[in-house]
């Protein structure tokens, strides 16, 4: 290359070992000049396209991430909103449920104070008025999950003392409905007169002083029914020495009732009976002066006054009162 203040030339040679033509490239023509410059401004132009398009691409990925991130956010901060309204909605259903409860239990506690007083039932016995209320008095409010959490446990525990108070009331009414059926209560005749009470008496039969007479006398009709004064097991039916025809009851409890006299015997040893229930029909055989029923009651073997539990029928009431 030749240099030259006017002009810069780069020259060429074809052929080996110096021997072909030269040719030289003058640079400061203008037409050179001119391609020059569309060259690199050709690739300075690439370059900034490039570059324009790998700073889109990397800005256009940064902002979709971005997006995508808070619309994340807004997913999840939207399901737990969802989530706590839910959880509210059934908290405030079941604090409302509670209340239902607390009422129902009110509703037993009356039914049990009620039966208590019906039965005759010492109130000391069967408390249902001092129990561990819920912590506010009542289904909490707000519908708050520790609240509620707190009140199921107190409810649990008000429903469990409740049944066992009720199961142990419910069996001393059945008690008592038993002994109140086995108990002799009532006269076996209907309407009966009573002709001979119990204890001391002159014979009717002999005329003997002193006698003493273990039951009582009730006179009525030939063929008149006869009936149990309580539920029980019958244990004698049949012809007894001087009671004639007997009927002998075992009611449970000690007590066992008798009798005697009858005209015929209408059930069998080891039946079940219950009160009211036709035994036999009024007669007069034995050791008897007329048509009449000898009634006795024993406590544990030992005879004692049966007018202690026949019921004052208008006639027994005229007699008795003489």
């Amino acid at each position: 290359m030749l240099r030259n203040p006017s002009r810069v030339n780069i020259i060429f040679f074809s052929g080996r070992n110096g021997g072909g033509k030269s040719r030289y490239l003058n640079l400061a023509h203008p037409l050179c000049l001119g391609v020059i410059a569309a060259m690199v401004l050709g690739t300075l132009g690439t370059a900034f396209a490039i570059g324009m398009q790998l700073g889109e691409r990397t800005g256009g990925m940064g902002g979709s991430d971005s997006d995508r991130f808070h619309r994340l956010i807004a997913e999840q901060q939207a399901e737990i909103t969802r989530l706590k309204a839910h959880v509210q909605e059934r908290a405030d259903a079941l604090a409302s449920r509670l209340g239902a409860l607390d009422a129902h239990i009110i509703r037993i506690d009356a039914l049990g104070k009620r039966l208590t007083s019906m039965a005759n039932i010492d109130r000391r016995e069967f408390n249902f008025d001092d129990d561990p209320k819920m912590a506010s008095g009542s289904a909490p409010a707000g519908g708050q999950i520790a609240d509620i959490a707190t009140a199921l446990a107190e409810l649990e525990h008000r429903v469990d003392l409740r049944d066992a108070q009720l199961a142990a009331l419910e069996n001393v009414i059945n008690e008592r409905k038993i002994d109140d059926a086995v108990r002799p209560a009532g006269s076996p005749v209907a309407g009966a007169t009573i002709t001979s009470r119990f204890g001391e008496r002159t014979d009717p039969v002999t005329g003997e002083e002193g006698h003493f007479h273990k039951g009582l006398d009730l006179a009525g009709t030939k063929g008149e029914a006869v009936a149990a004064v309580a539920a029980g097991i019958v244990t004698q039916a049949g012809a007894h020495t001087g009671y004639g025809n007997l009927v002998e009851i075992n009611h449970g409890n000690g007590y066992v009732t008798r009798y005697a006299h009858n005209e015929k015997i209408l059930v069998k040893v080891g039946q079940s009976v219950v009160r009211g229930q036709e035994i036999a029909l009024l007669g007069s055989t034995g050791h008897s002066t007329g048509p009449h029923v000898h009634f006795e009651v024993l406590r544990n073997g030992k005879p004692i006054n049966p007018l202690n539990f026949v019921k004052p029928e208008p006639a027994v009431r005229q007699v008795a009162s003489r």
